[in-house]
């Protein structure tokens, strides 16, 4: 058979792996920047173990080999560690390395995968007696050993009910719960011995991939870093982030006061009708916390807020219930948004790509919004501007003339409302609140398996974009590589100089969610270009039973800024 892999041609041999291909070739390195890890065909991404062609099997290959490489032409594309696939692929890989050294080394210990900041992912190790730096230091050890040792991850097809009797003989109740609803009679599993588990994707082809790595002691348990992205051949630096890990703390304990931890507890709460008590007390949670936030503005006496946050984060709604909330101290506050300061289209110089960065600061008149700040605290009156979005141009007309006083906060909005450089040296710092909005969910697929803070972000854009913009799922998921790196460069890098964190996630919205995004993702055919991340996202909400609220959900909820019937936008 005739393939083509990053190119070039190959001819595979029956029962011949996709790796061996690969090392045949001269493809493989000892570089993580280089090294292959996994495989991409018509849109599905495959592991390197996975063999095309195999003997002795009627046609030689399987369903899904038979419509990919049909598909693909015969064309493989290599998957490395600068694709975000490659690094979910690397993740994955050291994640199971490090459940395999905590069972060898703890047998009755528990772990669970609590979130990720920056390169860190953080997870708790529950034992008796309590994790220690030496237990640390030996697990880092054994992590070595087992990344030494190569050994090989071997997936397994296991029908569902076998798969629900293992992890119920093995003591992962939590994986027995979410296999309860999952929809499919069969299960894949990557193990290595009696060791089985999965982490809903493709992983490398053996444990020695992911030889770059390093292991943290902390309060709760560890901090697995991933290969710093710069330069992946070494391990990320440590870089303790506490006002984030606090605000993903809180939401764990959200979740636990709520009950509905996983998916397998969101479920049962839909199946015994019991998600319109889980919806007011979530909302209820919220609403406390934007007054919390209130009182200390109003305790610093802060007459600006800033808030930032990156895409479908909530900020919009954000700065209108924080206002409500500065109305019941007797402020009367005004909302600005940074985008009326954009410099007009036509002055701004494009990148080498020919394209203009929107995300970019220099897009925003940066020294017309300090002066304006500045002459607003002074108590001066200025004109507000109001950019056009249809002309791409700047309007002063006059027709927004503000001046405030000491009661009068400024809430203002935007993209880069915590960089430094939106400050000039006249504003009084002390009189500046900045509040970071961001969607951190703690819910998880099971122990093991965390839903990523972006993949909810993207569920409440596609939403949002067809359902206010009539955008299509291919044309936001075309933008959102884009709309990432700008959030990498510009939003992230200045979370902890904030002054608080507002967590928006809503342990419930992956159910209300569905009901909006899934009949869309169904009518993406498999040529689009999309296809695989569609099939991803699918695959994800699979898990969740949908649910039929949102005449519970308030018209100020942070997810009516994403389905529709948000009254903040009523005049």
């Amino acid at each position: 058979m005739q393939l083509y892999i990053d190119n070039i041609p190959v001819e595979a041999q029956a029962g011949e792996s996709l790796l061996s291909m690969v090392r045949r070739l001269g493809l493989d390195t000892d570089s993580l920047a280089t090294r292959p890890l996994a495989a991409r065909m018509a849109g599905d991404t495959f592991t390197l173990s996975y063999v095309p062609l195999r003997a002795g099997y009627g046609e030689g290959l399987s369903r899904a080999g038979r419509r990919a490489v049909r598909a693909a032409k015969g064309q493989i594309a290599l998957v490395r560690y600068d694709d975000e696939r490659g690094q979910r692929v690397y993740e994955r890989t050291l994640q199971f390395v490090f459940l395999l050294a905590v069972r060898n080394l703890f047998p009755d210990a528990r772990v669970h995968i609590d979130y990720a900041v920056g390169p860190g992912v953080y997870a708790t190790v529950s034992k008796t007696p309590a994790l220690t730096s030496a237990d640390t230091e030996a697990l880092f050890a054994e992590c070595r050993r087992i990344v030494a040792a190569d050994y090989p991850l071997e997936r397994q097809r296991l029908d569902i009910d076998e798969a629900i009797e293992h992890f119920a003989h093995d003591g992962q109740t939590d994986k027995v719960r979410m296999l309860e609803w999952r929809t499919f009679p069969y299960f894949d599993v990557y193990g290595y011995g009696d060791y089985l588990d999965y982490f809903y994707g493709e992983m490398a082809p053996s444990t020695g991939y992911v030889s770059v790595f390093d292991l943290r002691h902390t309060e709760n348990g560890v901090v697995l870093l991933r290969p710093d992205p710069a330069n992946p051949d070494r391990a990320a630096a440590f870089r303790p982030m506490p006002l984030l890990s606090a605000a993903f703390r809180k939401g764990a304990d959200w979740g636990n006061l709520m009950h509905c931890s996983v998916v397998a507890d969101l479920n049962d709460l839909v199946r015994e009708r019991k998600l319109r008590e889980l919806v007011r007390i979530n909302e209820a949670l919220h609403e406390k916390e934007y007054a919390r936030i209130a009182d200390e503005i109003v305790s610093r006496d802060a007459r600006a807020i800033l808030i930032a946050g990156p895409s479908s984060s909530g900020k919009t709604t954000s700065a209108n219930r924080l206002a409500i909330q500065l109305r019941v101290h007797g402020k009367s506050p005004v909302l600005l948004s940074l985008d009326d300061y954009y410099i007009d289209r036509d002055k701004i110089s494009p990148g080498p790509d020919g394209e203009i960065d929107l995300e970019h600061i220099n897009t925003i008149d940066v020294p017309l919004f300090g002066e304006h700040l500045t002459r607003l605290l002074n108590g001066e009156t200025v004109e507000i501007p109001r950019f056009d979005f249809l002309t791409g141009r700047r309007v002063m007309d006059g027709s927004h003339m503000l001046r405030v006083d000491e009661n009068t906060p400024l809430i203002i909005e935007g993209l880069h409302g915590l960089n430094p450089a939106l400050l000039p040296d006249t504003v009084d710092r002390s009189k500046v609140f900045r509040l970071y909005v961001s969607a951190l969910t703690t819910l998880n697929l099971d122990d093991h398996n965390r839903i990523k803070t972006t993949e909810i972000r993207l569920l409440r854009r596609l939403v949002r974009d067809f359902e206010t913009r009539g955008a299509s799922v291919e044309r936001t998921l075309s933008m959102w590589a884009s709309v990432r790196r700008g959030e990498e460069r510009w939003i992230f890098p200045f979370q902890e100089q904030a002054d608080a964190i507002f967590n928006s996630a809503l342990v419930y919205e992956p159910a209300v969610l569905k009901k909006h995004i899934f009949p869309l993702l169904m009518n993406v055919r498999p040529d689009s270009p999309c296809y695989e991340e569609v099939r991803s996202i699918v695959k994800f909400l699979n898990y969740f039973l949908e649910a039929n609220v949102e005449d519970e959900i308030p018209p100020t909820s942070i997810l009516r800024e994403f389905i529709g019937g948000n009254t903040f936008y009523r005049k």
